[in-house]
């Protein structure tokens, strides 16, 4: 039963949405004026108040029409006024619009004319009238005994719909009085004589007017709304920190002009707000900010009681020392005193706290630049103390006298200019990093004490605020001004430039990879030395000069990857990278010379080798200090002693040589244990790698390498250039390269098997998946309750009054209301029916008896089998009863049914009846007490006893009628003899019978005649309840049937036994806000998407119904309609549509399915507020028995502390020009913004303003909510220094709102995430996470687990589904713990707010180099010494991309960003910063993936082009002749060795434990078995494919951008042609580069036939053809004959399009084409592509020596005559594609030409066939050949296009580049159409595709045909 709060709200709801529905399908008069309401142009809305007038004219339109059309007219008259010439945006179409209104308002006007002389007299008639109707002074009234009283729980929604009224009608009144009184102050002075406005009613006027601001709109705290009572304003500790705030009298007074607030005291906002000139609503904003952080930090530390009102000094003290810690630490690290150094009070405190939170709120895109903010503060805090020291206080140096937005104009405009003019020079992501600063590099400028060289105020001349172009000039033309700032000139990069290069990956890892090599030498020299002697060790102390040979590189990349920077950089940092350049150089010098000396000593003994014995002592000496310095930098107490000696000159000195020394970085080490750990888990990982690579790379290859080196190659097939005297290096290298190349990546593998151990070890002793089936939950369903109160509630001591005994019950009695709620919300969200929702209830009201009442599911049926055990029994009772408690809950069921038939029966009869009842329960229990039972009572008849109150419960639950109680009467007389008779045994019998009183009542029929009817409520419940119990026949072993149902209750019920920190009460918990970035995607489906069909024939709505039966029908049932009744009201437009879309919505990626998850936290809040206040009461009366949980938790008290807990803000950033534009998405914005009144919308507001005759547009920052009316409210306006988007959309979109949230903690929530009832429940366990012990540091941020929930749709859906879940669980499993290597992934973290805030915010923004922003905020954190967390005890929903396209644009953004990240300064200095060990994790889970990914394909890559180095050149033959004849089967397995394996199978390992940890072994098996048969090692080696492109793409090119993956519903045929466009370069060309070497070594090796090559190259194969053909595998109907033919006419005609002005890539193959190219923009690209093209020409040079042609001859000419046949070619392709527009009037003999050209091409090669020795295979080989070298020209021409397009041959460029893409195309295209011919084909793909639906008995068929479901019955 809902309150009637919520069915207010509801009505409420569901009012303004069926005006949203009409608005939009009615074109009458007052639609025609909402909708000009809402188009009010921005310009105007800021300087009048036009759009309260028209909102008003609205209001009493219906009241007095000519009112209405005198304020239309005002309103048009201000529009005119404001902008005469309708300049602004919007302007024009709104007069004209109003125009219209007003002109259709005259002509209903009856009479010939309007008088408007008598305008001010209506009015003023008018507003004495629309005041008296209303009431106003009888609601006034009203409103103030209702707040006296505050007693509001049971009217609280009657009390804020009265509020509203009120407010509306004061607002209506408060227009009619500005109009009234601006159109009599323009009236001429006869008519204002005479029209005046009288003075009793200016008197009331104004009072009207002045309550108006009583009703201000508010957030949270209703500070200055007096009108509003709210209960949150009444807490104690709201009260203190109020109080707390107060402006006392010993602070400088406020002059008094100064404006001050009617309904508020002055406070410390206030002062500061004169002082520094911040904008008013940045004040109102912090104001309420620092109050709930004051007020939510004192609740925490203690709960103060109603009289206290004063905060606690530790409040104060904790709350400013998180604020300002990052400032603190900054000040330490520049070491200048702190404003902490200075004797500080509790007010000043208070002070700086606001003052930091004041800068902060208005600081737009410097939130950013979190130390620029702590110079700010520094300098703001001088001017603060200066101002402190007067008695009147005065304005600061920043702040202008009579200027508005001080701040914001001179102290924030001046960087954000700087900010804007670098961002310029970004040229929309493609200029290079290092040719512009971004906010790291103007961040990191206050990172030396040369920041202060600025000054304060700014100096603007300084050369850091100059634009770009304006440095170059200064620094060229005027260098002498560089004595402005210190003599240095700044501008330039800082710190770090991102310079787009592949040296980063060894720059950043240099440790990782000096490690790998100086190993990798080590390994092989001694797998080559076959014993120890001298020699041999002197090879093996080769590593050092190896060691320093490798550092010097490392110092040389730091010189060259600083270029850029220099200018900018403090000494102290170039000269540390110059003589690390110079120490490394030198060392490596003269070490190498002494060991090329001791080389060349032949002394057997050290003693006699001076030059080694120098080389030990220096190597010695060396390796000693740099141990040293190890030791004191790792082992903890010499750790500590180090940091605490940060003063000593020693200790900055070795600082300063061993490490870079950055402001973020430091102390990047954790505790022993920990270390102690990871260390542990990277021995076992690093040991398996180097035992395999030993013994089953290198040794194998130690003899091979020896016999081929001392080989003599006596000829080559081809002409040889470099293999003579160098003892086969190419050989060497081609067998060498493959091993080097896995050694490198194979870290990989073998770290992913471990995490997968370790991780699946640490999940189980977590207690996961423990509850994994419906049959585990129904087995361990007793133990929740205790479970529930033990971990999710606050643990309270039992009254007195309950006995131990009833523990179990009192747990119950706590569990249920929860549980039924969550039951409820199942119902709600239509995963289960009624009937379901009936037997999973459980009962609150457990009666007069001591038993816990069990949900029906558990006991259905289980009487019946406990009847049969009774019946067939033989032994004894207690035997009987025995068997009976073996089996779950039947002995349960037993006793309630026993006790609840005992307690109904009593109470439904009187009198003899009821003695009679009693005696008969009183023998039952005796005879069971003394072991009888089976005796008295004859058990068969219990079936009958059954029956009869199985009928008498089916008319019980009923009212009561005449007729029910007579055939009540005949079952309870029927019940009496089946008792009497047939029950008891005879003794008993007589006993009755001998009762006179009994026997009368019974032959007289009185016995039954005077019954008490169960009444409606607990006692109707509990005959239903009973009624249920013993008419339920069936099992409800499957309830719920619904899989995710499931899910859900296995997932909770399991994490109730998992260890979660005990949870404080709700006014004691964090506060926190969930905060989701918006920008234009679906939030709610409207009927025209849900209705209109995509190409393939099927709706959204048919798709769901399908996909989705069960939820379906549950909904239909909801609704209580059919299908064809829903279809029938869809036309006729009525309010069900609604609910419709909400459904459909409900189940797509949508903001309004985000929006419900997340305010399931305020639901859960509310209940466990209620909660808490019951275990406090009285546990017995007010609990036990049953009391509404619903009808109390929307009490006031309830929600005022939910508010004080828990914020929504949704950043829907262009949410301003949707309403302007009338965009629905508005509307449905502000649906929700109705439907959840704690829910706050914050965007981005654009006016266009008139200055001087220009259009200049101003930003803001808004914050709104809607009024209990449905209208938007706004909360904040602040003004912003200008757009603020400048970097990246999403992290700009979060960082302008983040000043809107609340709380300690914030947990970001994507646009396609979920969450649940029962999760938001632990969300206060989870809080106080942040407060447990998790190593070294607290928690920054909390990881929480995700739910992929579109994972059931597809078989792709299924894999990403499963990978992804093997990613945020068990993969952050082992990063968090033991790894301690965590970072921000999955967007349902949750961040401590305050550290982030305080620290550049929750993402970075800079543009490209930030693309993958979420990932930073982890970097951020760890490099600020964070520590993040991961808990698998809560769970979050989360959407993926379900097609495999999606998937793949998806797997290209992520891979992008990789390869931007890897030339990130966060990514370099954690690689320098971390310990090794970490340092480790940390690549192999971020970008050493990627990198690894990458080297996978460039490993076949190498073995192909080795293996066709090796036959092509004859190498090969030659070595298996030799290996024959020498028998040397060691070289014989090198070369036939398989090097590559299939690293997808190891990565699967974590997948697979995951299955076994939450599934079982057995499902486990199965599931890898089923993704297997359903080919999903062709979907992850085509992954494979994706990453390495686009991450090997990003590092050449750079071209990675945000791509919109689309997140509806892909369950659709996809052309060929456009995976085509999609695919082409990334996996089509390189799968048929791999096929071409494949086929190649199939010619020419000599190892290539039967099973050897087969074994040699299968995996290639596998490869290869994964990547041409499964986008093909995995289109939906991509075998069906009808759809291949539409996909070859739409290929060709876009194949054929010209391309143009305007022409889309999905049009032409010409634009497709261009855009493809667009990556190659630089010098450096293009030589990097010629560079890698070279490649392709190898073929040609390898296979035409090997014609027959060529007759075995080897020299130069036999190449070159193949390059004249290669330019024939080209000649005759251009004569056959010569432009017909160009050869018009040749066109006679043009086609004579063709014609000659191709019988001259026919009739040649015929004869060269005939005639010479050129044989048929002979012309394939040359096709073979050729094509490549082809294709690498086309390339290089690609690359240098400028080049081509000069000379004139860019059009026969592209001429052959579209042959190519069309030769690609057929070949791709042939396969796939001669299996379609096959029906077979097309049917087995769609079950392989479409499995996991099939399994669900989905109709997938009519999916995929677009029927229609027959919804005519």
């Amino acid at each position: 039963m809902t309150t009637r709060a919520e069915s207010n709200w509801e009505r409420l709801v569901s009012a303004a949405l069926l005006r949203e529905e009409l608005r939009g399908s009615s074109h009458d008069q007052e639609s025609f004026e909402l909708d000009t309401t809402s188009a009010v142009p921005p310009s105007l809305v800021q300087e009048s108040n036009i759009e309260a007038i028209l909102q008003a004219a609205d209001v009493v339109q219906a009241d007095d029409p000519n009112v209405s059309r005198i304020l239309c007219e005002y309103a048009y008259s201000l529009a005119q006024n404001l902008d005469p010439n309708s300049e602004g945006r919007g302007v024009l179409q709104f007069k004209t619009g109003l125009k219209s209104v007003i002109k259709q308002k005259l002509s209903k006007k009856e009479g010939d004319k309007i008088d408007r002389s008598l305008d001010i007299a209506l009015l003023q008639d008018f507003y004495a009238y629309y005041r008296e109707k209303h009431r106003i002074d009888d609601l006034e009234e009203q409103m103030k005994q209702w707040k006296e009283s505050r007693e509001l729980s049971s009217e609280s929604t009657d009390f804020e719909l009265r509020m509203e009224k009120l407010r509306r009608v004061l607002s209506t009144l408060r227009v009619l009085k500005d109009v009234l009184e601006a159109l009599t102050a323009s009236a001429s002075l006869e008519k204002a004589a005479a029209t005046g406005i009288p003075e009793k009613l200016k008197k009331v006027m104004e009072s009207d007017a002045a309550k108006v601001d009583e009703f201000k709109a508010y957030n949270i705290l209703p500070l200055e709304a007096p009108a509003v009572a709210e209960d949150i304003m009444f807490f104690p500790e709201v009260k203190a920190a109020l109080s707390a705030l107060k402006f006392s009298a010993d602070l400088p007074q406020l002059p008094e002009d100064f404006p001050k607030s009617r309904y508020r005291p002055l406070d410390l906002f206030d002062l500061l707000h004169f002082i520094f000139g911040f904008q008013v609503d940045n004040v109102s904003n912090q104001r309420e900010h620092l109050l709930l952080l004051l007020a939510n930090t004192q609740a925490r530390l203690n709960v103060l009681q109603d009289t206290e009102t004063q905060l606690d000094e530790a409040t104060i003290n904790r709350l400013s020392e998180r604020i300002l810690q990052n400032y603190s630490r900054w000040c330490a690290y520049l070491r200048i005193p702190s404003v902490f150094s200075r004797a500080i009070t509790r007010q000043r405190k208070m002070l700086l706290m606001a003052l930091f939170l004041l800068i902060w709120g208005e600081s737009a895109n410097l939130r950013f630049l979190p130390e620029c903010l702590c110079y700010i503060f520094h300098h703001m805090v001088d001017d603060l103390y200066n101002i402190l020291l007067g008695q009147v206080a005065q304005r600061a140096k920043t702040c202008s006298e009579h200027v508005e937005c001080s701040f914001l104009q001179n102290v924030v405009t001046p960087i954000y200019g700087v900010i804007t003019a670098e961002a310029a020079k970004n040229k929309n992501g493609k200029a290079s990093h290092a040719a512009w600063r971004n906010y790291d590099d103007l961040n990191e400028f206050f990172w030396s004490k040369s920041c202060f060289q600025l000054h304060w105020p700014w100096r603007t001349d300084a050369p850091f605020f100059l634009p770009p172009s304006t440095k170059r000039r200064l620094a060229k033309s005027d260098a002498s001004q560089s004595h402005l700032i210190g003599n240095r000139r700044y501008g330039g990069k800082t710190l770090f430039v991102e310079h787009r290069t592949f040296f980063h990956m060894f720059h950043s890892f240099h440790r990782l990879w000096l490690f790998f090599l100086l190993m990798l030498q080590g390994l092989t020299t001694i797998a080559f030395c076959r014993d120890l002697h001298l020699g041999n060790i002197k090879k093996v102390l080769s590593v050092a000069p190896t060691f320093l040979l490798l550092n010097f590189l490392q110092s040389l990349l730091d010189v060259m990857l600083m270029f850029g920077a220099y200018s900018s950089t403090p000494w102290n940092f170039i000269a540390r990278v110059f003589i690390r350049l110079f120490w490394f150089g030198s060392f490596t010098g003269v070490l190498t010379f002494l060991y090329v000396k001791a080389l060349q000593e032949h002394s057997q003994s050290i003693s006699n080798s001076p030059f080694l014995k120098l080389y030990i002592l220096i190597l010695g000496i060396y390796v000693a200090l740099q141990l040293f310095v190890s030791l004191l930098r790792h082992i903890p107490p010499f750790r500590r002693l180090i940091e605490n000696a940060e003063d000593w000159r020693l200790v900055r000195w070795l600082k300063w040589a061993y490490e870079e020394h950055y402001y973020v970085g430091r102390g990047l080490y954790e505790s022993s244990l920990d270390y102690l750990r990871y260390l542990l888990f990277w021995l076992l990982v690093l040991g398996a790698k180097f035992s395999f690579s030993y013994l089953l790379m290198i040794k194998p290859l130690v003899e091979p390498t020896r016999t081929i080196i001392h080989l003599k190659i006596p000829r080559y097939s081809w002409h040889d250039f470099f293999s003579k005297n160098n003892h086969n290096a190419l050989t060497l290298v081609s067998l060498w390269a493959p091993v080097v190349m896995i050694y490198f990546l194979d870290a990989q593998v073998w770290y992913t098997v471990a995490s997968a151990l370790v991780g699946g070890l640490s999940g189980a002793r977590a207690r996961l998946g423990e509850i994994r089936s419906l049959s585990m939950l129904r087995k361990r369903f007793r133990s929740f309750p205790k479970a529930f109160v033990t971990t999710l509630l606050v643990k309270t001591p039992l009254p007195r009054t309950v006995p131990p005994a009833s523990k179990d019950t009192v747990d119950a009695a706590k569990f249920a209301p929860f549980w039924n709620e969550l039951i409820s919300n199942l119902r709600e969200e239509d995963f289960i029916s009624n009937r379901e929702r009936d037997l999973l209830f459980m009962p609150t009201d457990i009666g007069k008896v001591d038993l816990v009442q069990w949900p029906l599911f558990l006991l259905a049926s289980k009487i019946y089998l406990a009847i049969d055990i009774a019946v067939e029994h033989e032994g004894s009772q207690n035997e009987m009863w025995e068997r009976i408690l073996k089996e779950d809950y039947m002995s349960c069921a037993v006793a309630e049914i026993y006790y609840s038939i005992e307690s109904i029966l009593k109470a439904l009869v009187n009198d003899e009846a009821r003695a009679w009842l009693r005696s008969i329960f009183i023998d039952i229990t005796k005879s069971i007490e003394e072991d009888s039972f089976i005796v008295h009572f004859n058990l068969k008849k219990l079936f009958s006893i059954l029956t009869s109150m199985t009928t008498l419960t089916g008319l019980l639950i009923h009212d009561e009628t005449p007729e029910r109680s007579k055939s009540v009467v005949k079952v309870l007389d029927d019940l009496y003899e089946v008792i009497m008779q047939d029950f008891l045994s005879s003794d008993l019998r007589e006993k009755f019978e001998s009762w006179a009183v009994l026997q009368n009542a019974k032959y007289q029929g009185r016995l039954f005649r005077h019954l008490s009817w169960p009444q409606e409520g607990e006692e109707r419940d509990r005959v239903k309840r009973l009624h249920y119990l013993i008419s339920i026949r069936e099992s409800a072993a499957n309830i719920p049937r619904n899989l995710e149902a499931r899910r859900r209750l296995e997932f909770f019920t399991n994490s109730l036994f998992m260890k979660m920190p005990n949870p404080p009460l709700v006014r004691k918990m964090l506060s926190f806000s969930v905060f989701t970035p918006y920008y234009s995607e679906d939030v709610l489906y409207s009927k025209e998407q849900l209705r209109d069909e995509n190409e393939d024939g099927i709706t959204i709505l048919f798709y769901l119904q399908k996909i989705f039966p069960d939820e379906w029908k549950n909904f239909l049932e909801r609704i209580s309609l059919t299908e064809a009744e829903l279809e029938r009201q869809l036309q006729q437009k009525s309010i069900d549509l609604l609910e419709l879309r909400l459904w459909a919505s409900y189940r797509g990626q949508t903001l309004a399915r985000t929006v419900r998850g997340m305010m399931y936290y305020r639901k859960a809040l509310l209940l466990q507020s209620f909660l808490d206040r019951t275990d406090r009461g009285d546990l017995e009366e007010g609990y036990i028995r049953g009391s509404s949980v619903q009808g109390n938790q929307r009490s006031k008290g309830d929600r005022a502390l939910a508010d004080l807990k828990f914020t929504y803000v949704v950043t829907c950033q262009i949410y301003g020009q949707q309403k302007q534009k009338r965009d629905p998405r508005a509307a449905d914005i502000n649906f929700l913004l109705q439907k959840n009144e704690a829910l706050r919308v914050a965007y981005i507001d654009i006016v266009e303003r008139l200055k001087e005759g220009k259009l200049y547009k101003e930003f803001y920052s808004k914050l709104i909510k809607a009024d209990a009316s449905g209208n938007d409210q706004e909360i904040y306006t602040i003004k912003l220094p200008g757009d603020p988007k400048i970097g990246e959309g999403k992290p700009e979109n979060q960082n302008h709102a983040i000043i809107f949230t609340r709380g300690d903690a914030l947990q970001t929530i994507d646009m396609n995430q979920d969450n649940y009832f029962e999760e938001a429940f632990k969300m206060r366990n989870l809080l106080e996470e942040f407060g447990e012990n998790h190593g070294l540091r607290p928690p920054t941020v909390l990881g929480v687990r995700e739910n992929v929930f579109t994972g059931s749709v597809s078989s792709l859906a299924w894999f990403m589904s499963n990978q992804e879940t093997s990613f945020v669980t068990l993969g952050q499993r082992v990063l968090a713990h033991p790894l301690k290597i965590r970072m921000h992934y999955g967007h349902p973290d949750v961040f401590d707010r305050i550290f982030h805030l305080t620290r550049g915010g929750i993402s970075k923004a800079s543009r490209v180099i930030n693309i993958s922003e979420d990932i930073y905020a982890g970097f951020n954190s760890t490099l600020r010494q964070g520590n993040v967390t991961h808990h698998e005890y809560i769970q979050v929903g989360k959407g993926r991309d379900v097609g495999l396209n999606q998937i793949a644009l998806f797997e290209a953004k992520v891979s992008s960003g990789n390869g931007e990240q890897m030339l990130s300064r966060d990514v370099y200095r954690l690689g320098q910063r971390l310990d090794f060990i970490r340092m480790l994790s940390f690549f192999y889970t971020s970008v050493g993936y990627y990198i690894c990914t990458m080297m996978t394909v460039l490993t076949v890559y190498v073995f192909l082009y080795g293996r066709a180095y090796l036959a092509l050149s004859g190498v090969e033959a030659i070595l298996i002749d030799k290996a024959k004849l020498q028998r040397n089967s060691a070289l014989l397995a090198a070369i036939n060795t398989q090097f590559l394996f299939q690293i997808g199978i190891f990565t699967a390992v974590p997948m697979i434990m995951g299955f076994m940890l939450e599934q079982g072994v057995l499902k486990a098996i199965a599931n890898f078995i089923i993704m297997q048969l359903q080919l999903a090692s062709v979907f992850f080696t085509f992954s494979l494919g994706t990453k390495t492109h686009y991450f090997g793409r990003t590092l050449l090119h750079g071209g990675a951008k945000y791509r919109a993956t689309g997140r509806g519903f892909v369950v659709r045929h996809i052309s060929f042609a456009e995976n085509y466009r999609l695919y082409s370069r990334s996996h089509f060309v390189k799968g048929l580069e791999v096929a071409m070497l494949l086929i190649v070594y199939l010619s020419y090796g000599s190892s290539s036939n039967g099973l050897s090559y087969i074994l040699l190259t299968f995996s290639s194969w596998f490869l290869a053809i994964s990547w041409i053909f499964a986008p093909y595998i995995f289109n939906p109907s991509g075998f069906e004959w009808q759809k291949m033919v539409e996909d070859f006419d739409d290929w060709t005609n876009w194949l054929l399009y010209k391309g143009g002005v305007s022409v889309k890539s999905e049009e032409s193959w010409e634009a497709w084409w261009d855009e493809e190219q667009e990556h190659i923009h630089s010098l450096r690209g293009r030589l990097l592509e010629t560079i890698l093209s070279v490649r392709f020409f190898i073929f040609q040079y390898g296979i035409v020596y090997h014609l027959k042609a060529a007759g075995g001859h080897t020299s130069l000419t036999v190449y070159g005559i193949s390059w004249l046949a290669f330019l024939g070619v080209i000649f005759v392709f251009k004569i056959f594609t010569m432009d017909q527009k160009a050869t018009t009037n040749i066109q006679l003999f043009l086609r004579l030409l063709q014609g000659l050209a191709f019988m001259f091409i026919v009739g040649g090669l015929i004869a060269a066939v005939a005639a010479t020795s050129l044989t048929t295979g002979d012309v394939f080989a040359s096709v073979l050949a050729l094509i490549p070298t082809g294709w690498g020209l086309l390339s290089i021409a690609i690359a240098w296009r400028p080049m081509i397009e000069f000379i004139g041959l860019w059009k026969s460029v592209r001429a052959m580049a579209r042959l190519y893409d069309a030769a690609m195309g057929m070949i791709v295209f042939a396969p796939l159409a001669f299996l379609s011919w096959f029906p077979f084909v097309s049917t087995f793909q769609t079950r392989l595709v479409f499995n996991q639906a099939f399994s669900r008995g989905l109709e997938i068929s009519l999916i995929l045909a677009g029927n229609r479901p027959n919804t005519s019955t």
